[in-house]
């Protein structure tokens, strides 16, 4: 049986006991799963993971820019980094061409907003831009969470997003963009039915919101 955690606090890393169990059913889920000690396992995983040449979608997400790996791919020259071609796009004459370069990279690398105990991904979003890859456009998705987004149900999860992960976000958004943001998307993916293709890292550490 699954004890149920404290709606809060948000911040504090699961034990490895409800890391394993989290594992264990993403795996039973379809996701290939690892477990490592730190950001700097991740960030040498990811490069082993992802391929020289390789087209490459970082979704926004303060898991990759605090790691550096959100850098690693988009400024070392190793890969097709999708985020720079398509700032250099205007918005108004090439609309559909960010959009197909957004929804089917080679890879798309992000984070999630929680992670059940019962094998479930939640990525929540306020334009949407990361879902379509996350979703199955991308022919490969690698997800790198944080100890702390691990949850014990759904419900849990979509408290989190709310009452912790938005409060965060639209701090950030104000700072950035100049506006709030909101959950205007949520995706929910609770299986991944072509082999090799979801790759969860899972940390040790906490890191990101």
């Amino acid at each position: 049986m699954i004890t149920p955690t404290p709606a809060r606090p948000y911040t504090d890393g699961a034990p490895t006991e409800r890391l394993e169990r989290a594992a264990s059913a993403l795996t039973a889920n379809g996701f290939t799963v690892e477990i490592l000690d730190d950001v700097a396992a991740a960030r040498s995983r990811v490069a082993a993971l992802v391929p020289a040449g390789a087209s490459v979608f970082t979704g926004a997400s303060e898991t990759l820019r605090l790691s550096g790996i959100d850098d690693d791919i988009n400024t070392s020259g190793r890969y097709e980094a999708v985020k720079p071609r398509v700032l250099a796009i205007d918005r108004a004459t090439g609309a559909d061409e960010i959009r197909r370069l957004l929804a089917s990279p080679d890879v798309i690398l992000g984070s999630v907003h929680a992670v059940t105990e019962t094998g479930s991904l939640v990525i929540a979003s306020g334009t949407g831009s990361q879902l379509p890859g996350y979703a199955g456009g991308a022919a490969r998705a690698i997800w790198i969470v944080g100890a702390q987004k691990v949850v014990p149900d759904l419900a849990t999860a979509l408290r989190r997003v709310e009452e912790h992960c938005l409060p965060l976000e639209n701090e950030r958004a104000m700072r950035v963009y100049g506006h709030p943001s909101a959950v205007n998307r949520l995706l929910v993916i609770n299986a991944e039915h072509v082999p090799g293709r979801g790759t969860v890292l899972l940390l040790r550490d906490t890191i990101g919101f």
